[in-house]
C-alpha cells in the first residue's frame, strides 16, 4: 500500500445553520486515481474547495502529506495542483509563454521541469503555437501541465473531460493514468461521466447529502458484481421460457420480441439453459454482461438523483 497523500478527518461544513458537509472521513494514496462522484448538490464542489483551501472548514481537518490545511496552509497547499472545469489560459500567448508565466508564480520551477511536463502531457509539437488555436483537449492538457509545474503530490481535477469529444476524453484519461503511474501523483477526479470514472480510477467515493455513502475499489466492484449478471437470451417460444424462469427459478424476465432479459446469478445459467433444452425450447443466443458502475450508482442513490 502506497503512503497516504491526502486525508480527510471528520470534515464538516456549515453555512448558517445548514450543514453542507457532514463528517467526511477518507484518504487517498500516492499513485492512486480516486473518483469522487455523487448527484448535483451532494457536496462535491464544496469538498474540493475545502481541499484546496478556497473554503474554510467548519470542523475536522484535511491533511496533505501530513500537513494540515487548517494550521499549516502554506506547506499543505504547496503539494496541491488543481483544475476546475476548463482551465483559463491567455489565448494571445503561446502554450510555452503561458507555462513560463505560471512558473514565475512558483519557486524553483526550472526550464527542465517545464520541458518535463510538456512531454508528460504530449504537447511537444503545439507548445509554441498560440493557445487560441488549441483544441479544447489541448487546452485541458496545457492546464494539467500548468497544475503540475511545482511537482504537487495531489492533483485535483473537477470535470476534466467536460465538453471534450470521445477522442479528447480518451487522451485525458491516458494522461491521468500516466501521471499516477509515472509521477506517483494522487489524482482526485470529480465527474458525472460514470463510464469514464470506471475506466480511469482505482477507487471511487460516492457522496450524497454531504455524507460519504461508500468508498470502494473499482476492481472490487467488478468482483462483487461478477456473481450477478445481466442476461439477454434469444429463445423460442419466448413465453414458455419466461414461464420456466418464473416457476422453476423465481426470476422475473421481460420479453422483447424473441428476447428475454433478466438478472441472474452466474452459477444459475447452466441450469437455466438445461431446463430450456429439456422443455423443448430452442436457444439461439446467450449474452451475459456484468453490472456497471452506473448500475451500482443508481442502486445506491436511487433512480431519481436530481436534487
Amino acid at each position: 500500500m502506497q503512503p497516504i497523500a491526502m486525508e480527510l478527518k471528520n470534515v464538516r461544513k456549515k453555512i448558517g445553520k445548514k450543514e453542507i458537509i457532514n463528517g467526511l472521513d477518507f484518504s487517498i494514496h500516492q499513485g492512486e486515481v480516486f473518483g469522487f462522484i455523487g448527484p448535483n448538490g451532494a457536496g462535491k464542489t464544496t469538498t474540493i474547495r475545502m481541499m484546496v483551501g478556497l473554503m474554510k472548514i467548519t470542523e475536522g481537518d484535511i491533511k496533505i502529506l501530513g500537513n494540515s490545511i487548517q494550521t499549516d496552509y502554506k506547506k499543505a497547499s504547496r503539494e496541491v495542483g488543481a483544475i476546475v472545469e476548463n482551465p483559463e489560459m491567455y489565448p494571445f500567448m503561446t502554450g510555452m509563454q503561458n507555462l513560463k508565466h505560471y512558473a514565475r508564480m512558483n519557486e524553483g520551477v526550472s526550464k527542465e521541469r517545464i520541458q518535463e511536463v510538456i512531454k508528460l502531457v504530449g504537447l511537444e509539437k503545439p507548445i509554441n503555437e498560440k493557445v487560441k488555436k488549441y483544441s479544447l483537449g489541448m487546452r485541458q492538457r496545457l492546464g494539467i501541465a500548468q497544475a503540475l509545474l511545482h511537482k504537487p503530490s495531489v492533483l485535483i481535477l473537477d470535470e476534466p473531460t467536460n465538453g471534450l469529444d470521445p477522442s479528447g476524453i480518451r487522451e485525458i484519461r491516458k494522461y491521468i493514468r500516466r501521471l499516477a503511474e509515472q509521477e506517483n501523483v494522487a489524482v482526485i477526479i470529480s465527474s458525472h461521466l460514470l463510464s469514464e470514472i470506471e475506466l480511469m480510477c482505482d477507487r471511487i467515493g460516492v457522496i450524497q447529502h454531504g455524507e460519504m455513502v461508500n468508498v470502494q475499489s473499482v476492481h472490487d466492484t467488478e468482483e462483487e458484481s461478477g456473481s450477478v449478471v445481466n442476461v439477454q437470451l434469444e429463445v423460442s417460444p419466448v413465453e414458455k421460457a419466461q414461464e420456466i424462469l418464473t416457476q422453476q427459478f423465481d426470476l422475473g424476465a421481460e420479453i422483447q420480441e424473441q428476447y428475454l432479459t433478466f438478472k441472474a446469478d452466474k452459477k444459475q445459467m447452466p441450469l437455466i439453459i438445461k431446463a430450456f433444452v429439456d422443455s423443448g425450447i430452442d436457444v439461439y443466443q446467450v449474452v451475459a454482461s456484468k453490472g456497471t458502475l452506473e448500475d451500482r450508482f443508481f442502486e445506491m442513490m436511487g433512480e431519481n438523483v436530481i436534487e
